[in-house]
């Protein structure tokens, strides 16, 4: 007890010492900044022992605020002293991190604390008597200076450190204002559409802050979207937000068959809540759709560009907003689960920080105002009412009796003599521009052969593009192009996609009029959103590769890729006669050309005579290649199925067996007939013919829903390594449908990628739509390799294969002008063996048909499209090079990166380029050296760089260039014989020249010796 009395009457003393202030404690020269190293002076003074403390105080940008001690003394009571201290802050709050100064967090501030401190009692905390401070400025990372440090580190060591921190000593980027969109996407209203994912922000401060706005979302959305067609479901997607258990979350927005806007947010326990839109989204016009999250309150604008006027719909929620753009995916447009909205969308642009809905609209996009959508668009709907009306007025005439002409086939009248005007007086709704004359005379031409009956504008545009077709197959030269080229563009205002293509491919290309890739674009656009195949492949091929300077955006790549991959998969359920098997002919192999061929050529004759004789190959050969268009032969289905007939019944082949036995089944070119299809595929199965199973198998599933029967013949087929088998076996994972067990999404992708690898198209539609969302915890989001299959599915499309064989066949035919343009329609879309073969035509330039400067552009410009492809063909490493070599600024090293990359692939023109390179006097560096696998020594020695190169040329497996590079070899040892033989000479020379003196005084005395001797003997 009376302890605790002594120890409260020192407790009030020394608070009465502190408030008579008997302590003292003063920072005189502060510094203003982290400085290192710094004599800090210190005015102190206490009334009784204690101790002086001199502190860091900062407070980082997470929110956290850590003390650090710097120095601390002793104090007694006397008077005031002033003391001197070095100031050694922390190395990583004055120095730049260098691997061995650690890095830190952001600092926000720094403050520099002396203060005089006694013990407590019973081990309490110090009391504080006496305390001054002082803010220091924290330098930015970057503007620190870098420590030099006293010890000395192994050099390995060293290196290491600094190589890491100079990788990642960079301003990191932080996407607060994410562009998910930055052009225009061109949507046909289906399910497809643009993935994006969001990743957290590396800096710690936004990332607290945005893990803290999860359930008090500040932040806006900005759409800009042009539509075309109001939804024709109850919803269209226009942007909306998947999460990982595949539901939608905050925020989703979506546009009704009213033309409202319904917008979706979700929140905590799953809670939601949905409004519509007060105002209704106009057609055919650009506006802006804003959609702005603040905490409960949820603001949806819309602003057009013709009308300028803004208006917004407010909702205030009953529940708080969940939003976590880390979660799951976004989708712009349609997508797994919804369709998305006919027309356009432009840039999509994301604030993730705060932002009003009050705030000023952006300006319209430049890509926007580029293209001019609008003003194509309306100058097309003025052309369809001006032939509307022709249509009409021509369609009166005729039922009133007023053209007694007879008109014959449209075509053959309108192409082989292009009758003049007749004199008749027009009506005035007969007059028409000049440019349209021909459009309208080919309309009436066409009113009057069906009888006066009513054609359709897009009948019309159909017979414009036949008509531009056969006047471009006339041509000799690319100086028609520019005069066919306004029909091209009339038909396709009429709706024909074919001629929006074919004029995209021209301005892209620039064969016969001048080079305009906004144009290609524009009417790229517009034929795709029209779901044009080729169109589609072209602007996949845009982004997937960047080409002509537009965005590379795999994303965006795929959402075209993966439409045109889904219609190859439809398209090979469905044959017709308009597609063809497309098959990658280079027109430099020979061999592949030789074998092209029709009915009635030699070798399809052959064929069937193998056949008659009993030859099963051939059988399966003459069907295949009727079936599909294979070699040059037009597609015969019915034709085809005689000859799997005749395999199947007469030679019991078990392939001809499965193909009958499929098309019974599918009732492909004949009666289907279930049972005898099956028959002959149990047949074939008892031969062990993998693919029988797999289609017995979905024969169980599909007509008898045996799931156990049709399971245990799909893993049969499995183990046989059947594409189909593995296909069918993700598909039923997926679904839940495997006997006794439940859906398994992961293990269905791992046969969907052993499908795709075996090579099945559907397969790799199916393993490209797991890359492009993931599946958590299982499958990472790999959206480039995604890109990848669906564009090698795409590839496989029988209407590509079309156009290919009418590029094929005039060339075959000498029409290099029609093979040229066909080829070129096919190399717009990416597809690297039409790439090749352009650049070849223009390399060749047969008769001159083309300017040589654009010859060479064009050679240019394919060539580098088709090294750049995943398989590229050789030869194009060899003319990028030659092209490189001959330019007009001549690119030594990069021609050599070509010619090296050709001889990787073992062609000895590579070998053979890189030693004239060599002989020329060029020094190959030693990057290529090593790629090469040389070793750097041959640097020193050029006739051995030579030898060796040559050799390689000579070894190769093509024996074409066993002579030509056995040539260049035998000069290189002729050289080097020649210089030993010289430098032989030379020293010899040097030798006598240098002996001769020597050998003339031992001569002459030796010669003086015998004359001396010989007067001695006389």
């Amino acid at each position: 007890m009376d302890f605790h009395v002594y120890e409260c009457i020192c407790q009030l003393c020394l608070s009465m010492q502190i408030v008579w202030g008997l302590d003292k404690v003063m920072l005189l020269n502060p510094p203003g900044d982290t400085v290192p190293d710094h004599p800090l002076k210190v005015l102190y003074s206490c009334d009784g022992p204690s101790t002086v403390q001199l502190d860091c105080v900062v407070s980082f940008e997470t929110g956290t605020v850590s003390t650090f001690l710097l120095r601390k003394w002793s104090c007694v009571p006397s008077d005031p002293k002033t003391r001197t201290v070095r100031l050694n802050l922390p190395d990583w709050l004055v120095f730049q991190a260098d691997g061995i100064v650690p890095d830190s967090d952001w600092v926000l501030s720094c403050i520099l604390r002396a203060s005089v401190r006694y013990d407590g009692l019973n081990d309490a905390k110090m009391i504080i008597s006496a305390q001054d401070a002082a803010a220091l400025h924290p330098k930015p990372l970057f503007s620190r200076p870098v420590k030099p440090h006293q010890l000395c580190f192994a050099w390995s060591r060293q290196m290491l450190q600094l190589t890491q921190w100079s990788f990642k000593r960079r301003c990191p980027f932080e996407q607060e204002t994410v562009y998910l969109l930055s052009t225009i996407y061109a949507s046909t209203g289906e399910n497809f559409g643009i993935t994006k994912t969001l990743e957290p922000y590396r800096n710690k401060l936004l990332e607290f802050l945005r893990l803290k706005a999860i359930t008090f979302p500040w932040c806006r959305i900005s759409i800009w979207l042009f539509v075309t067609r109001h939804c024709q479901e109850r919803l269209c997607g226009v942007f909306h937000h998947i999460d990982s258990h595949n539901n939608y979350v905050t925020p989703s927005l979506f546009l009704k068959h009213s033309g409202q806007l319904h917008i979706q947010i979700s929140g905590e326990a799953e809670e939601s809540s949905a409004f519509i839109s007060t105002f209704l989204v106009p057609l055919s016009e650009w506006c802006q759709f804003s959609l702005t999250l603040q905490g409960k309150t949820v603001t949806v604008s819309m602003e057009c560009l013709n009308k300028k006027q803004r208006v917004s719909t407010e909702y205030v929620l009953r529940h708080a907003a969940m939003f976590d753009d880390t979660e799951g995916y976004f989708v712009i447009g349609g997508g797994k689960y919804i369709q998305g909205v006919e027309g356009y969308f432009g840039p999509v642009t994301y604030h993730r920080n705060k932002a009003s809905p009050h705030s000023k609209p952006e300006v319209v996009p430049d890509v926007i105002k580029n293209v001019n959508l609008t003003g194509w668009l309306q100058t097309c709907q003025e052309f369809v009412f001006e032939m509307t009306d022709k249509i009409r007025g021509f369609s009166l005439e005729a039922k009133r009796g007023r053209e007694s002409e007879a008109y014959f086939d449209v075509f053959h009248e309108w192409t082989v003599k292009e009758r003049p005007s007749s004199h008749m007086q027009c009506e005035q709704w007969e007059e028409t521009p000049t440019r349209r004359k021909l459009a309208v005379k080919l309309a009436k031409l066409l009113v009057f052969k069906y009888g006066g009956r009513a054609v359709s504008p897009t009948a019309v545009g159909r017979a414009l593009y036949s008509l531009s077709l056969q006047k471009l197959s006339r041509a000799k030269s690319s100086a028609a192009v520019s005069k066919i080229l306004p029909l091209l563009l009339q038909a396709g205002c009429l709706a024909d996609n074919r001629a929006l293509h074919m004029s995209s491919v021209l301005y892209s290309s620039g064969l016969g009029v001048q080079k305009q890739p906004i144009k290609a674009w524009l009417f790229a656009l517009v034929a795709a959103q029209n779901d044009d195949r080729l169109a589609l492949l072209h602007l996949g091929h845009l982004h997937h590769q960047g080409v002509d300077g537009f965005p590379t955006d795999h994303n965006l790549a795929y959402a075209y890729y993966a439409n045109i991959a889904k219609q190859t998969v439809a398209d090979r359920q469905n044959p017709t006669s308009q597609q063809t098997f497309v098959e990658a002919v280079y027109l430099t192999d020979d061999e592949t050309l030789k074998l092209q061929t029709k009915e009635d050529h030699h070798i399809f004759q052959w064929l069937k005579l193998q056949a008659n004789r009993g030859a099963a190959e051939a059988e399966q050969a003459i069907a295949r290649m009727l079936f599909w268009g294979q070699q040059g032969l037009s597609p015969n289905i019915q034709e085809a199925v005689k000859h799997y007939r005749r395999g199947a019944v007469q030679l019991e082949d078990p392939v001809s067996m499965y193909d009958y036995g499929i098309v019974l089944l599918q009732g492909h070119g004949v009666e289907k007939d279930i049972q005898k299809g099956v028959t002959f595929l149990k047949k074939a199965m008892e031969q062990g013919f993998a693919p029988a199973f797999n289609a017995l198998a979905w024969y169980y599933e599909q007509y008898e829903q045996n799931y156990e029967q049709a399971v245990q013949l799909w893993e049969k087929a499995d183990l046989l390594e059947s594409p189909d088998a593995a296909l069918n076996l993700g598909v039923i994972y997926s679904q839940g449908l495997y006997p006794g067990r439940p859906a398994n999404q992961y293990v269905a992708y791992n046969y969907y990628w052993k499908s795709a690898n075996r090579g099945h198209i559907r397969g790799g539609v199916l393993l490209a739509d797991i890359w492009t969302t993931g599946i958590p915890g299982f499958v990472e989001r790999r959206p480039s390799d995604a890109v990848l299959w669906v564009k090698w599915v795409a590839e496989h499309n029988g209407y590509l294969g079309s156009i290919l064989r009418k590029a094929l066949d005039s060339y075959l035919k000498g029409d290099i002008f029609s093979s040229l343009l066909f080829y070129m329609m096919v190399a717009e879309s990416g597809y690297a063996p039409a790439q090749f073969n352009a650049a070849y035509l223009c390399e060749q330039n047969t008769g001159s048909f083309l300017d040589p400067a654009y010859a060479t552009q064009c050679e240019w410009r394919y060539y580098n499209l088709t090294i750049h492809s995943q398989n590229p063909e050789t030869y194009a490493f060899i003319r990028m090079g030659d092209l490189l070599y001959d330019g007009k600024r001549k690119d030594l090293f990069s021609a050599a990166q070509m010619y090296k990359l050709a001889a990787l692939r073992n062609n000895p023109q590579g070998w053979y380029n890189l030693g004239l390179l060599a002989e020329e006097g060029y020094k190959l560096p030693l990057s290529i050296l090593t790629e090469l696998g040389l070793s750097e020594l041959y640097l020193a020695d050029r006739n051995a760089l030579l030898s060796l190169l040559y050799k390689k040329c000579r070894d190769s497996e093509n024996t074409d260039s066993y002579l030509p590079c056995s040539l260049a070899l035998f000069n290189v040892f002729l050289q080097s014989f020649d210089k030993e033989y010289v430098d032989a000479i030379k020293l010899f020379t040097a030798v006598a020249v240098v002996a001769a003196p020597t050998m003339f005084v031992i001569v002459l005395g030796v010669f003086r010796r015998r004359i001396f001797s010989s007067s001695t003997n006389s």
